[in-house]
């Protein structure tokens, strides 16, 4: 049996149940959910939990899913001065984002949002967002005519650095140009602050150094929210520079979906961060090697 089908099995038949006899559910949890493409790619021979795809039909469910348990998608800078609220004029709270700035969200995402009233946050890697069309990952993304239109009807954007890099491998100073300069160009298409940001591929959660380095330039830099890729509904007394999301793909039925909502893979946050700082503990050199890397240039 794989991971990916391991993950589905815990959530639905160990971790749903336990939350249902032991914990009540209550305000002060927010889900965001974390999307990239909605196009019909079938993604072959990706594991399900790895997956970036949702296809267009599945997206319109589980918008559909949300509006049917009283959810409203907000952007995240609307959801979070509302985290200690269970409800918001009657529905409950959950923040919808989008990596990577495709095209895709235009033509696939943004008319199923609009039909439930729903907003969200879109994540722009600007180095390919043009005025002409380019294409990141063999994808079409958005042209800044288009992400005005898009910011016009309520859709927020964040940066997602300007190149994509996986960043826990770089230099500080290279690490400053990402979120600097994706920042000064999405706040000059738009004349408006830009204070969101995502964090590209895996979140190093387990290293702290990093993590409190990262945070005093993200902060040096005016962002005042960032979304990581660790697993998990975020609360109120997380650092708002590190909050968790929910991966959500083709993959996510109704019941995997509603479990996500709900909390029951939450439990997949912790497990992945004990993963990870054994892989570090039995590698000591290798990630000592990596760290005096980084410092050294600094």
């Amino acid at each position: 049996m794989s991971f990916t089908r391991f993950d589905r099995l815990v959530s639905l038949y160990v971790s749903r149940p336990l939350r249902r006899a032991c914990w009540a559910s209550g305000g002060g949890w927010l889900p965001i959910l974390m999307y990239h493409s909605v196009s019909s790619d079938r993604e072959e021979g990706v594991g399900p939990y790895y997956r970036l795809v949702t296809s267009p039909q599945r997206f319109a469910e589980q918008m559909q899913w949300l509006a049917d348990l009283g959810y409203i998608g907000l952007a995240l800078e609307d959801a979070l001065p509302m985290l200690l609220a269970e409800k918001v004029n009657g529905r409950r709270p959950v923040v919808i984002t989008s990596d990577d700035g495709f095209r895709d969200f235009h033509t696939a995402a943004w008319p199923v949002l609009r039909q439930h009233g729903f907003t969200a946050t879109v994540y722009l890697p600007t180095s390919f967002v043009s005025r002409e069309r380019k294409l990141f990952r063999d994808r079409e993304c958005l042209t800044w005519d288009e992400v005005r239109e898009l910011r016009r009807s309520g859709i927020r954007f964040g940066s997602h650095t300007v190149n994509h890099p996986k960043l826990y491998e770089m230099s500080w100073s290279e690490i400053e140009n990402e979120t600097r300069i994706s920042k000064e160009r999405i706040q000059q298409e738009l004349q408006e602050e830009v204070t969101s940001f995502a964090y590209p591929y895996a979140f190093p959660q387990e290293d702290r150094p990093f993590r409190r380095t990262i945070a005093s330039l993200l902060r040096e830099r005016g962002y005042r929210s960032c979304v990581t890729t660790v697993v998990g509904r975020s609360q109120a007394t997380d650092d708002p520079l590190f909050l968790k999301r929910l991966p959500i793909n083709s993959c996510d039925d109704r019941a995997l979906f509603e479990a996500k909502l709900e909390g029951a893979y939450d439990w997949l946050g912790p497990a992945q961060y004990a993963y990870r700082r054994f892989k570090r503990s039995t590698s000591p050199w290798r990630a000592t090697r990596r760290r005096a890397s980084k410092e050294s240039q600094r």
